[in-house]
């Protein structure tokens, strides 16, 4: 059983869980990002390894309006290497938040474009300690009941869940400006599949944006995300 047909009600206590994205096709056109579609497709492994700074700000601005990310190398060096990596190419850039849930989390990290998807798929990384607790506005990576399993999915803590700390999910920064356009993201379509009426995170992966747009218009989205002074 795959661990997003979870009840939502045990999801809470036990795991976020972010789908590993398998033989995604390529359909779309465009890359969606600030990178260009071929540095987001075909990501080059030196380059997103190289460390990132002791910490940098993230300024995300959405569809609600803009919050801003502090991230901590200290906390999870291996998980901000490639926030940031990840950030300076554009990946974020015109994704959707697909699983909002309120008082849990709020989801985002699969790209609009497959290809980009397929890309990334394999370039999982290593697992960090926890070194910080989920609390509310604790930003963290979101990854299977496999170990190393973290590659592009993000979620930010709403409310108070140091039950994952336990199964390993190791914060990487928080919101530290504009948490209530956090809380102002579209929750209504509640669970993804195949646990609830939500996004299918297998068809995003290989439909993109499209596919959203087309069964879930009212998702709030990431306009764009840049590294700031």
């Amino acid at each position: 059983m795959s661990l997003l047909s979870v009840p939502v009600r045990i999801v809470r206590r036990v795991t976020i869980a972010a789908l590993v994205i398998l033989g995604a096709s390529c359909t779309s056109d465009g890359a969606g990002g600030g990178g260009t579609a071929s540095a987001l497709a075909k990501p080059d492994k030196n380059a997103i390894s190289t460390p990132a700074p002791d910490s940098f700000k993230v300024s995300v601005e959405t569809s609600k309006g803009t919050f801003t990310i502090l991230a901590h190398r200290a906390w999870a060096p291996r998980g901000v290497d490639r926030f940031y990596h990840l950030v300076r190419l554009g990946f974020f850039d015109d994704t959707r938040f697909f699983r909002v849930l309120p008082g849990f989390m709020a989801q985002f990290g699969i790209s609009g474009d497959p290809r980009v998807n397929a890309g990334w798929e394999p370039l999982t990384i290593q697992d960090d300690s926890v070194k910080q607790t989920n609390k509310r506005g604790m930003v963290t990576f979101a990854k299977t009941g496999m170990p190393n399993s973290r590659s592009t999915q993000l979620f930010i803590n709403y409310g108070n869940n140091a039950n994952l700390d336990a199964d390993g999910f190791a914060p990487i920064g928080e919101v530290v400006d504009g948490m209530a356009v956090v809380d102002s993201l579209y929750a209504e379509y509640g669970e993804g599949a195949p646990g609830g009426a939500g996004p299918d995170q297998t068809r995003m992966a290989a439909e993109g944006n499209a596919y959203l747009a087309q069964n879930y218009p009212k998702l709030d989205f990431i306009r764009q995300a840049r590294i700031v002074p």
